[in-house]
């Protein structure tokens, strides 16, 4: 299983053990990984690529649509709140490889920017 995910096989233990997996067990106590599991693992591969921590993940797998949605919604806030300070980080830097001024603190932009930021 791990190797078909691309991914070590404590990986996959860790995340049994923080309760985003649960694979059936055989009778000697082997973990089995029907369709399940495996469609499972890759949900979260894909939630972890995408930047929900594993608190995050299990909450997003919640057996309730409307609790799974709460925790992808604040995840889209946050990361539309991480792109629009780093469209404002950019915006800053084009500008001081434009301005006219020598140093940055003589420019009003620049110390506009320093104080909202």
């Amino acid at each position: 299983m791990a190797a078909e995910l691309g991914i070590e096989a404590h990986v996959l233990r860790h995340w049994e053990q923080v309760g985003v997996l649960a694979p059936a067990r055989d009778s000697n106590g082997y973990r089995l990984y029907d369709a399940a599991a495996v469609e499972g693992a890759r949900t979260i591969q894909k939630l972890r690529r995408v930047g929900l921590s594993l608190a995050e993940v299990a909450a997003a797998m919640a057996p309730t649509k409307d609790a799974a949605q709460a925790v992808v919604k604040a995840k889209i806030a946050a990361l539309e709140d991480e792109m629009a300070t780093t469209r404002q980080a950019i915006t800053f830097l084009q500008h001081t490889v434009e301005c006219r001024h020598r140093y940055l603190d003589d420019c009003p932009e620049c110390a506009q920017f320093a104080r909202t930021s």
